[in-house]
């Protein structure tokens, strides 16, 4: 999601296009939380704890 992110960051700034640079921020963003709590070992989006 990280690697999304800055695809789209990047080829909205150089394609000129606002909405791909938001998009890219978002994602950004999602991706850098994501990757936080999942190396504080905290469940992500009620994840369980055993699968059966």
């Amino acid at each position: 999601m990280i690697i999304l992110g800055l695809i789209l960051l990047i080829a909205g700034w150089l394609l000129n296009i606002g909405i791909l640079s938001t998009i890219g921020w978002i994602l950004l963003a999602v991706g850098l939380i994501l990757l936080i709590l999942g190396a504080l070992n905290r469940p992500v989006f009620g994840g369980r704890r055993y699968w059966y």
